[in-house]
């Protein structure tokens, strides 16, 4: 039998209903242990979608920009800063009592050629770029300073290797661009929490390099207090041993461990896509969009029992583990409709395109109930 989508009057209704006897959400089956966040966008914060910011106040107490505080959003051309939508954001937040982070600062993907560049379009100089990177950092950082529990410093600076990544940022700096971006980051806002993000660093060959660059920063006295592991994972993988034990690992450095763009794909995906290089694509057949209708039953018991288990040993971490967040508010929103593959139907989040609360949604409470 496929997941019947029932019609938006109606689950409204129910939702309305539900909201009327107990309106309690995730957050709180989760208070005192970890926040819980989701990604929020333009169409919510414009009520272009009304059920949008009441859902996210009721079922989360932090919030990350999805795409309004990357480089190209928020400082699309040399001196203009556009704080409009970003703002928009953590106003919302602050009204209801919710953490804000800051997603990110550098990164190689979504940042606009001219970063790299000067007015006749030719590389510049190592001193230039950190200027650049500094001026964008202490503007953008320091815009926000005292309302942003911590940011997204350095995301997905390594291969699947764990080798640095080629990017314009190591070419023209060299591998100190790291330390850099996280010492303009503090001098920004001291109080600031301060991250390196990436996808697949659950995984041993890319964690080893995330720990020399963890270990590299404690060493010279550089803040740094977590590690973002995205979350971006499939029904078969990666191995949960793998995730118990990278959070130890990460851990044990003293580091906060959070996973900072959750969704479980539940769809067929090229082995070569595993990851998030949004760069790289996949073409669309049909085969690979198998459940246009509605997920089976059989499917939507795998995915209740990945994210029951995932939760089962993310609590086991709760001392290390401080935020899990959503990348997408329900499975409409999720970007994992158009990557790898452009025009599928998924169903890897928590509640379905009506709003309405998916099985997985409660096994993943339950997890939290049994430690109560």
């Amino acid at each position: 039998m496929k997941r019947i989508i029932l019609p938006a009057v109606i689950v409204t209704l129910m939702l309305l209903l539900s909201c009327s006897n107990d309106d309690k959400g995730l957050k709180d089956a989760y208070d005192g242990y970890f926040l819980i966040g989701t990604a929020m966008n333009r169409v919510h914060v414009s009520g272009a979608d009304p059920q949008a910011m009441p859902f996210i106040a009721r079922h989360f107490n932090s919030v990350t920009a999805e795409n309004a505080m990357k480089w190209e959003r928020i400082h699309p051309e040399p001196g203009r800063y556009e704080f409009g939508l970003a703002d928009s954001i953590v106003d919302f937040a602050e009204r209801n009592g919710m953490k804000v982070i800051g997603h990110v600062l550098v990164w190689h993907s979504q940042t606009p050629k001219w970063v790299f560049q000067d007015s006749l379009g030719n590389p510049l100089t190592r001193d230039a770029l950190l200027e650049r990177m500094r001026d964008h950092i202490h503007t953008v950082v320091g815009h926000y300073r005292g309302k942003v529990l911590g940011w997204d410093v350095v995301n997905e600076a390594l291969n699947e290797d764990g080798s640095l990544r080629q990017t314009k940022w190591l070419e023209i700096i060299g591998e100190d661009y790291i330390e850099k971006a996280f010492t303009f980051a503090h001098e920004a806002d001291p109080e600031a929490e301060l991250y390196y993000n990436d996808y697949n660093n659950e995984e041993r060959a890319k964690r080893s390099g995330v720990i020399p660059i963890v270990k590299n920063l404690q060493e010279k006295g550089i803040r740094i207090d977590g590690v973002g592991i995205q979350g971006h994972w499939h029904l078969d993988s990666p191995d949960m041993e793998i995730i118990d034990e990278s959070i130890g690992e990460y851990a044990a450095l003293g580091m906060k461990v959070m996973i900072t763009e959750l969704e479980i794909n539940v769809l067929p995906t090229p082995t070569q896509f595993y990851g998030a290089e949004i760069s790289r694509m996949a073409e669309y057949r049909d085969s690979l969009n198998p459940y246009v209708e509605g997920l089976p039953d059989s499917v939507e018991t795998q995915l209740n029992e990945r994210y029951a288990e995932l939760f089962g040993i993310l609590l086991k971490h709760r001392d290390a583990v401080t935020r899990v967040t959503f990348w997408g508010l329900h499975d409409g929103y999720s970007w994992k409709n158009n990557w790898p593959v452009p025009g599928r139907t998924n169903y890897p989040l928590l509640f379905d395109r009506s709003y309405y609360p998916k099985p997985a949604y409660d096994a993943v409470v339950r997890e939290a109930e049994k430690k109560k």
